[in-house]
Formats: C-alpha cells, sequence, structure tokens
C-alpha cells in the first residue's frame, strides 16, 4: 500500500471507531485510562530500550541538550507519564454536561450540551510523553485520535503507543480509536491533512516551522501556537528578591519548554540594582545574555541583541534583556514582539498589575509569578494536548474541555412551526 492509502484508511476507521467511542460511558472510559497507566509501568524497561536509540540518534544529529532532555525517558518520567493519564481519571468527564437550558414560548425545551469533537490528528515532535497525554486526553473526552510524531522520538512513540492499545483490547474504548502512524515521511504530514471529511481538528505540538506547515497546507481546522516567547516584566515597584527568584525559575528550570522565558524586561529604575546580581547568577547556570544598548551598559560584557532577538524563541540558555520606562513602554513591547503565550509582571502595585493583566494580549498573563506555571497539570485540567496561542475555540491549555464542542438536543411534545 501507499503511503496516501495507508493514511486514508487509518482516519476511515477513526471515524467509525469515533461514532462507537461516543456512546462509552465515563465510568468505562476511565478504567481503560487505568488499564492504559498501569500497562506504561508494566512496558517501562521496553520504553526506555526504545528510548535509548532515540536520544542516541539525537546526540549523534547535533540536538541540542534542552532538546535532548525534552526527548530522555527514565523510570520517573514513564512513571510520571502513568501518573498523568491517572491524574485524567481523577477528572470531570465533560461530555454530556449541560451548558445552557432554555424553555421556549412555545414549549421547546433547547439544551447546549457537550460532545466530542470526533477525530482530533495530533502532529509533534520530540516529546514522547505527548504521546500518553493526547492518547488519554482525546479518549477521556470521546475522541479517537491518530498520533503521528517525529522522526527524533520514532521508537519512543512506537513502543508507548503499541502499550497503550495492547491495553484497550480488553476494556470497552475500541482500540482502533488510538491510532498511530509510524512513518517518518513528511508525505504521510501532508496526506494526513487533506482528509477533512474524516479528521474534524488537527493539533501540531512543535516548532514554528512545524507549525506553520500544518497551518498553511491544512483543509483541516487547526489549533495552534507558533512559539513560546515569553517576557517576565520586573516592575520598579517588584519585591526584587522574589524577581530574582522567578526570572531565575522561569529561564533555567527547564529552558527547553514552550513556557520559559525568553525575555527579561526590567524598569528603568531598578534596572542596576536587579540586573547586576541576577546576570551574575544568570551566568553562573551558564545563560547567554543578550541586551539592548541600556542592559550593556549596566552589564559591561552582556551580548548586545540583534534586532531578529526579540522575536526568537531560543529553547536553550539564551536570555534578552531590555530596559523599559514603566508598565505601558513594557505591555508595548510584548503585544509587538511576544507570541501571545505567556507572560508575567512582578510588582507590589495592584493597579499597575491590572494594567498589565488587561493589556497584554497573551493567552496566560502572571502576576508574581513564574510563567512554567503554563501548564494543564499545572491549571489543574490533567496534562494538555498544546497550549493555544490562538482566541478562537480555544486559548492556553488545551484539556479536556477545550477537546469537546456541542449540539443542541430540542425537546418537544409535537410543536409544528406557524
Amino acid at each position: 500500500m501507499d503511503i496516501q492509502k495507508i493514511i486514508l484508511k487509518q482516519a476511515q476507521i477513526a471515524k467509525q471507531s469515533a461514532l462507537k467511542l461516543a456512546l462509552v460511558p465515563t465510568k468505562e472510559k476511565d478504567a481503560a485510562l487505568k488499564a492504559m497507566a498501569a500497562a506504561l509501568v508494566k512496558n517501562c524497561a521496553a520504553i526506555m530500550r526504545a528510548n535509548a536509540l532515540d536520544v542516541a540518534a539525537g546526540v549523534k544529529a547535533g540536538l541540542s541538550a534542552a532538546l535532548i532532555d525534552r526527548l530522555t525517558l527514565n523510570e520517573q518520567r514513564v512513571k510520571a507519564m502513568a501518573d498523568g493519564i491517572l491524574d485524567i481519571v481523577k477528572l470531570r468527564d465533560p461530555v454530556g454536561e449541560v451548558m445552557d437550558s432554555r424553555r421556549r414560548p412555545n414549549g421547546l425545551r433547547i439544551d447546549k450540551v457537550r460532545v466530542p469533537i470526533g477525530v482530533v490528528g495530533i502532529i509533534y515532535e520530540s516529546r514522547p510523553n505527548v504521546t500518553a497525554d493526547c492518547a488519554a486526553l482525546c479518549l477521556k473526552s470521546g475522541n479517537a485520535v491518530i498520533l503521528k510524531g517525529g522522526k527524533e522520538a520514532i521508537h519512543s512513540n512506537m513502543a508507548i503507543y503499541k502499550a497503550l492499545k495492547g491495553a484497550l483490547v480488553a476494556t470497552k474504548i475500541p482500540a482502533e480509536a488510538l491510532g498511530f502512524i509510524g512513518s517518518v515521511d513528511r508525505a504521510a504530514v501532508t496526506e494526513l491533512l487533506k482528509l477533512d471529511q474524516h479528521i474534524d481538528l488537527i493539533v501540531p505540538r512543535g516548532g514554528e516551522g512545524l507549525i506553520r506547515f500544518v497551518a498553511e497546507n491544512s483543509r483541516i481546522p487547526v489549533v495552534k501556537h507558533y512559539k513560546g516567547v515569553c517576557h517576565v516584566y520586573v516592575s520598579s515597584k517588584a519585591d526584587l528578591k522574589m524577581a530574582e527568584e522567578i526570572c531565575f525559575n522561569a529561564k533555567v528550570q527547564r529552558p527547553g519548554v514552550c513556557n520559559a522565558m525568553e525575555k527579561m524586561l526590567v524598569d528603568e529604575k531598578v534596572a542596576k540594582r536587579f540586573l547586576l546580581p541576577m546576570a551574575a547568577r544568570l551566568r553562573a547556570a551558564g545563560v547567554e545574555l543578550r541586551g539592548d544598548e541600556a542592559a550593556c551598559r549596566i552589564v559591561g560584557d552582556m551580548k548586545k541583541a540583534s534586532a531578529k532577538d526579540w522575536y526568537e524563541e531560543y529553547l536553550d540558555l539564551i536570555l534578552t534583556v531590555k530596559v523599559v520606562n514603566g508598565v505601558a513602554q513594557a505591555v508595548d513591547h510584548i503585544n509587538k514582539c511576544g507570541s501571545r503565550h505567556s507572560d508575567a509582571i512582578v510588582t507590589k502595585d495592584k493597579k499597575e498589575a491590572d494594567v498589565f493583566l488587561k493589556g497584554v494580549d497573551s493567552a496566560c498573563v502572571y502576576v508574581n509569578a513564574s510563567t512554567r506555571f503554563t501548564d494543564g497539570y499545572e491549571f489543574g485540567l490533567g496534562a494538555e494536548v498544546g497550549i493555544s496561542t490562538d482566541k478562537i475555540h480555544v486559548r492556553g491549555p488545551m484539556g479536556l474541555e477545550g477537546l469537546t464542542s456541542y449540539k443542541y438536543q430540542v425537546y418537544g411534545n409535537g410543536q409544528v412551526r406557524q
């Protein structure tokens, strides 16, 4: 079979499975998810052996340390994947929720009810935990899913998928509702994006290049975030010790993820007092600093930032620093150069915080907290399918509710329209 026929057949099977899955009650879906979690733990050794092949290939290909970290699995991370599925079990099933109900003068009762989207295609790159997270979220919300991972994690993804699908065989969820495309050929993605008669939504997770390719070539609606250019603004009214801890965490704790800080804005009134100790601490952690003229004057050996730096998502231990004059300038800069992902202000002034919250056009806006919390688990949504920087349908971490649509269910007793 050629790749076109293989992908079409998978999509057709997924569509039929979605119709069956929509009828499976919550109790049975949760039982299936528990079986999936147990299967990950049981197959941990096999998953780690497969992952070792991907890590070795990644090192040979010259992937950065941050990307290797995203790719690497160990016993603790496999257990965390299983625990993530069990956390989804605990979450309320949104399917069947009556969002609104109204009685019309003619006696009709009209209920607006949450329903699964149908078939969801997930196209992702180097994080193998996405395989488990997205499978569990889609199945719990009643959606069939077709997973298409990248070549960097092909062995890991396949091992995780086999464990999960094997667990479904003895459950009420049709095993065919969980699909996986094993081909690393880019043509497989192209074919998948044509199948709007069978697939209802595409969610790409990865670098900006992948997401732009998907958005530009898909006949299917796409939920996307191009990149995570996240800012932290340190106000003149900030607790500077708090600001130092927040900025350090946002940049250093895990630099290769989309909610890590890429740009640090500092008010000119506290710039010298804050930047000198902050720069020393960041450098000690291996962070390369790039700055505007004002920042470079304060930290003499800081590299001068290029025009491109202000828009760049590094996913590495690199940080761009700008000195600004007040919250309005910070907001303007973020809206111009940011990516509508996650941005934070550190301040003790409530009015200033409100200006930032209302003014910054991002999915997640923080006051006195690290941007690293933009995550389905941290938001109490369980794992997430992705983090949307779009404004329509879903925004921010996309959990169970984001994987539903709605229909109107209308109850009458013989009414006809006059």
